[in-house]
């Protein structure tokens, strides 16, 4: 799916945050044996980006409703020659 460039930002803003706890958890679980703080660490990593790709915000719930609308109002060429 191609992203928006709003979405590229939104990703990059989320990856600023997400990778320095990464490298914190991973520090923590490789270098340093505290397994436990280590992979709570690299699972909150993980929940910042997934949080980020998969969940729906207002903001995307506008622009889901217009989506919807115009297919439902305007139709394309192709369903006319039917």
């Amino acid at each position: 799916m191609a992203r928006s460039i709003l979405g590229l930002v939104g990703l990059g803003a989320t990856l600023v945050f997400a990778i320095p706890v990464a490298m914190l958890g991973f520090d923590y679980l490789v270098l340093q044996g505290r397994t436990g703080l280590g992979a709570a660490l690299l699972v909150a990593a993980g929940l910042m980006i997934a949080i980020e790709e998969y969940v729906t915000t207002p903001g995307d719930l506008a622009g889901t409703a217009v989506e919807k609308t115009v297919g439902t109002v305007v139709k394309s060429p192709d369903d006319d020659e039917k």
